[in-house]
């Protein structure tokens, strides 16, 4: 498969990859998804359409789309996180019971944090994204512990990009943010403070492998108003047990 006159060098899988990026738990218009993919609004139509002929979208009555069940089916399966939601998802449990409070479990993924397992109840606040959505690395506490942790180039890659703000707070000067992920790194927790949401405030830790490796950050999300350093501990003591396991060894 290869690109066509409009997108030179670009392959079908790849527009169709960049398409399918766009989705974050909820639908979308065919407006909101070439705005999102920068796809040309045929390009899009066009993959949506046989996307929708073979299950991997749904549209919904209003015209809108979302992710369809068979594409949800298929990438459930073998998953390197399936694992690691399986070891996650108890140790979690008691977590939120503990605190109330939003628990999330994030993994790097190119320059965003990809949500594999989160736990809400009914008065939390307000989420940016849904399990098998992304989170920005600079702007929420699981995204700082991935950085902090990641690739050395990665924050410069983002600065380069540039910072996108999300409300006052967000830290979208480079010096500020990597003094941030600095104290991540030497503190062992990433903080964010009304930085992705108003009123919202989070605290992540990072869960190694069995060779100490980070994999994953888990984090909680309440509102800003709360001391969040209160659940420090047992947070921590949440992610060791998660922590330590072959099972979150990067799949070769």
């Amino acid at each position: 498969m290869s690109g066509n006159a409009r997108e030179p060098g670009r392959s079908t899988i790849d527009r169709l990859f960049t398409l399918l990026d766009v989705f974050d738990g909820t639908e979308l218009t065919l407006a909101e998804i070439t705005e999102r993919s920068r796809l040309p609004p045929t390009t899009a139509h066009r993959l949506l359409a046989s996307l929708e002929r073979c299950g991997g979208v749904e549209r919904g009555p209003a015209g809108t789309y979302r992710i369809g069940l068979r594409l949800w089916a298929l990438s459930t399966r073998s998953s390197p996180g399936a694992a690691l939601r399986e070891r996650a998802s108890r140790p979690m449990q008691k977590l939120y019971e503990a605190t109330h409070a939003t628990v999330q479990l994030a993994v790097l993924d190119h320059h965003s944090a990809l949500v594999i397992e989160r736990l809400a109840g009914l008065h939390a606040v307000a989420a940016r994204t849904e399990v098998g959505g992304r989170l920005p690395l600079h702007a929420t506490a699981v995204g700082k512990v991935l950085l902090a942790h990641g690739p050395a180039a990665l924050l410069a890659e983002l600065g380069e990009q540039g910072l996108r703000r999300y409300t006052p707070h967000t830290l979208v000067m480079p010096g500020r943010l990597a003094a941030s992920v600095r104290a991540a790194r030497e503190t062992g927790f990433g903080t964010a403070h009304e930085e992705l949401i108003l009123g919202a405030a989070s605290l992540a830790v990072p869960v190694t492998d069995a060779d100490g490796v980070v994999r994953a950050a888990l984090g909680l999300v309440t509102r800003s108003s709360v001391v969040l350093a209160r659940h420090a501990d047992l947070l921590r003591f949440t992610a060791e047990r998660i922590s330590g396991t072959a099972l979150l060894r990067k799949s070769s």
